[in-house]
């Protein structure tokens, strides 16, 4: 999003809040606020600038409260290249206790000198406003908002945050609807938009199906929201895991069903969508960037290095087999999948939900044609995660609940992914990569458990667990 057009589309938008020198209020408030939000990619480095890419007033500022939409880009490195963040910011001459916990700061300059901002995401007034926003499609400003014309959509449903702040947040509007709203905005449809719509169009019933959905339309069309069924009731499949850990239960029926789920998703998926089969170049090129990401993250996480050559041949096995003319399929696939983005009804029956991927990767990465070995390697390894939340850690149960998967799985696809070892291993490995970097950068007591992995991924041969770290005493997802 080009600075230019940002500016362009700031005026036409923002009405009277002079959308010229929004910055000059808003700037010196976000600097402290956003890189403490969960959701902020960007952690570790300072912000050196914003750009505001749009401004659209939803509630005039003048009005009590005024609602602001912003796009804003945090430049971090240079200029132009950062990331873009979604906000909606509450406007009030002062904040009533209840709204504490939202606040952002009071202007002390520019056109909004003297108010109080914060969280409009916190204040269920304004978030009963975006609610009627999304049952009426229409355009306000950079805005549009849409919706599936079937859908029942009753009015004056109560909104609450649904628990911690994750990479978006989410709004739950009388235990009917969730609303994930999008922190970090990427040009195109957001594939938690695209991918639930495909498979509800072709009948799949594993993925509640979007009723209403908002974007902003310029410079660039891009996904800030997706509002759909909340599945009351359910319980996810990290929670689930936990407790029969606790319990001392066996939680193969469980995962046994939910590898059937998912090769039922995938399945749909690839007759609704396009699907391929990766070339020889394209195999080359998928090992030299689960190779670079290796690298890159050795020189982020010192503790990685060690065994950077060992894992290092996981990639090279592929590699050295695309290059003897070995070929994968590949096709949409969820992207992120673990046990957290799972639910289980009271009959049992499992649900997947948030196809956006991992958000640190490039979008165009997210929405490429994938093995669908990608998506079983991120339940393996959640397995993983959970058994090791465990005292004492309890490997026979992880791996009870890996091969039940991979049955059920098999059971609907008649492809088992265990039998593609060297496939199944990279992504594992490069997974598990992905989990190092994370854990340093936001959990640094939970950075044990992917290292745990990584010490077992890299031997020769790898067993299927090794020794168990020591943990912190909270849950890691």
């Amino acid at each position: 999003m080009s600075k230019a057009a940002s500016t362009r589309n700031s005026a036409r938008s923002a009405g009277s809040s002079g959308p010229l020198r929004l910055l000059d209020s808003l700037a010196p408030l976000l600097h402290e606020w956003l890189p403490r939000q969960r959701w902020f990619a960007g952690k570790g480095r300072p912000v050196t600038s914003f750009t505001l890419v749009s401004a659209t007033e939803l509630l005039p500022v003048g009005a009590a409260p005024g609602l602001l939409h912003l796009l804003i880009r945090a430049d971090q490195d240079s200029p132009a290249t950062g990331d873009c963040y979604q906000l909606l910011l509450g406007v009030r001459t002062s904040l009533p206790p209840r709204l504490a916990a939202a606040l952002i700061g009071r202007a002390r300059t520019g056109p909004l000198a003297g108010s109080v901002l914060y969280d409009a995401l916190l204040d269920p007034r304004l978030t009963g406003l975006l609610f009627e926003r999304l049952r009426t499609p229409g355009r306000i400003g950079a805005l549009r908002f849409d919706r599936d014309p079937t859908a029942d959509i009753p009015s004056g449903l109560p909104a609450r945050p649904l628990g911690a702040e994750q990479s978006n947040t989410s709004l739950v509007y009388g235990d009917t609807f969730i609303l994930k709203v999008f922190r970090r905005v990427h040009p195109g449809s957001n594939p938690d938009l695209e991918l639930p719509l495909a498979l509800a169009q072709a009948g799949c019933a594993r993925v509640p199906a979007p009723v209403a959905w908002y974007e902003t339309t310029e410079p660039e069309p891009a996904t800030l929201g997706v509002l759909q069924p909340f599945l009351s009731g359910s319980e996810d499949g990290w929670q689930l895991a936990l407790l029969a850990l606790a319990d001392g239960h066996d939680f193969a029926a469980g995962a046994r069903a939910l590898g059937r789920a998912t090769a039922e998703v995938h399945g749909t998926l690839a007759s609704a969508l396009p699907t391929a089969v990766l070339s020889k170049r394209q195999i080359q090129h998928l090992a030299a960037e689960m190779t670079e990401r290796l690298e890159l993250t050795a020189q982020a996480v010192p503790a990685l290095a060690p065994y950077v050559a060992g894992l290092r041949t996981a990639f090279d096995a592929i590699a050295d087999l695309g290059h003897a003319g070995r070929t994968w399929a590949a096709q949409r696939i969820h992207g992120d999948l673990h046990l957290g983005q799972s639910l289980r009804a009271r009959d049992g029956e499992w649900s997947v939900i948030d196809f956006e991927g991992e958000p640190a990767r490039p979008l165009a990465e997210r929405t490429r044609p994938q093995p669908v070995v990608r998506d079983v390697a991120g339940m393996l390894r959640s397995f993983d995660y959970a058994a090791r939340t465990h005292r004492p850690w309890s490997p026979k149960w992880a791996t009870g609940c890996r091969d039940a998967y991979c049955e059920g799985y098999a059971s609907v696809s008649g492809a088992d992914p265990r039998a593609e070892p060297e496939l199944l291993r990279a992504y594992e490995t490069d997974k598990a990569v992905y989990e190092v970097l994370y854990e340093a950068r936001n959990r640094p007591d939970w950075l044990p458990v992917p290292m745990a992995a990584i010490e077992r991924l890299s031997l020769p041969e790898p067993p299927v667990f090794h020794r168990a770290p020591k943990l912190p005493r909270r849950p890691p997802q």
